[in-house]
């Protein structure tokens, strides 16, 4: 029984990294096929660069007419949801990870730079005498908004709502809520302009 059980995930391994890989138009139908029928969405008219991911897809809810960039990573669990609204761009290497008990929504008409960041859960440090990688992990939840650029380079943690119509610069670490309309930028993230009249 157990050898049944690892060659089927062995098979299961190599179907999707054949299909994460597989480059060109076949490449993207194959991607669309796969993930819309493993996360039961009725999404249309996306498109999945080579290297695009999902684990947990059936936690993952994705719309239509969306661009998703090369290496694009997005993770969910049992415990934890991941929601991406309608015409959104995320560029290269873009990682949306909601592992643990988490949550991640990102709104409608969002862009989202290269290498970007987005993680609803961070480790527990609190103990110096208990290794960190055995204290477990913080709960979180992440919103971003409608209309919100988010540049390259920049990482969003924990429990932050990123408010309608911002901008994000390049490189920041966004580590609490943003005002809609608002520009930030730096380590950690402070407002550094507005887009309201």
């Amino acid at each position: 029984m157990k050898i049944f059980y690892y060659t089927l995930r062995e098979l299961n391994a190599w179907l999707e990294f054949f299909i994460r890989y597989t480059p060109g138009r076949i490449g993207n139908l194959l991607r669309n096929f796969y993930y819309k029928n493993r996360s039961k969405n009725s999404f249309s008219n996306n498109r999945f660069e080579t290297g695009f991911r999902v684990e947990f897809p059936k936690n993952v809810r994705i719309s239509s007419n969306s661009y998703f960039g090369l290496n694009c990573k997005i993770y969910a669990c049992e415990t934890s949801i991941v929601e991406i609204g309608r015409n959104v761009s995320f560029n290269s290497n873009v990682m949306i990870n909601a592992r643990g008990i988490g949550k991640i929504l990102i709104g409608k008409h969002v862009l989202i730079g290269p290498n970007v960041v987005v993680r609803s859960n961070n480790h527990n440090y609190e103990k110096p005498d208990i290794p960190i990688i055995n204290q477990g992990m913080t709960n979180g939840e992440i919103i971003i908004e409608d209309n919100v650029w988010i540049s390259s380079n920049c990482v969003i943690l924990p429990n932050c709502t990123i408010g309608e119509g911002s901008i994000v610069a390049a490189g920041a670490v966004v580590t609490k809520d943003v005002e809609p309309y608002s520009i930030v930028g730096g380590i950690p993230a402070k407002k550094i302009g507005s887009r309201k009249l």
